[in-house]
């Protein structure tokens, strides 16, 4: 697969439409975004493209995948507590998480999410080892 750019965008919405279908078929009916990373740019840990139903793709960077990203990430001991992951879509906007340990026995986690300076908002997400497929799928 070439680089996730704008100029791939076909190629880009044909892959991830497969990859949707195939996990469809597999039992998984309910799957309606699918998601390919790769290198960010300057400042940018990584960078998605994220197909959503109607074949349309995010122009944002998916605050739902970038929780997801972080809780693999956690998991995996590959991004410190409190350390900030700056996820970039397609088209270069940017969004910027980090997460807290509220339990780290237990599992339990919350995202931290720095506000942009174009929004003034801020999330909090708590994940438990009761959600399905909360560390990611190995």
């Amino acid at each position: 697969m070439k680089k996730l750019s704008l100029d791939n965008v076909e190629r880009l919405t044909d892959v991830t439409w497969r990859i949707r279908q195939a996990l469809n078929l597999q039992g998984f009916p309910t799957s309606t975004t699918s998601s390919c990373f790769g290198p960010g740019s300057a400042g940018a840990k990584a960078r998605n493209f994220v197909l959503c139903p109607g074949k349309a793709y995010d122009r944002s960077p998916c605050g739902t995948g970038t929780s997801a990203k972080l809780a693999c990430l956690a998991a995996d001991g590959k991004l410190a507590e409190g350390e900030a992951w700056v996820q970039e879509s397609i088209v270069g906007s940017r969004f910027g998480a980090s997460y807290l340990w509220l339990d780290r026995a237990s599992g339990r986690w919350r995202r931290a999410s720095p506000a942009p300076p174009s929004s003034p908002r801020r999330a909090r997400c708590c994940w438990t080892s009761a959600i399905l497929f909360c560390w990611g799928i190995s």
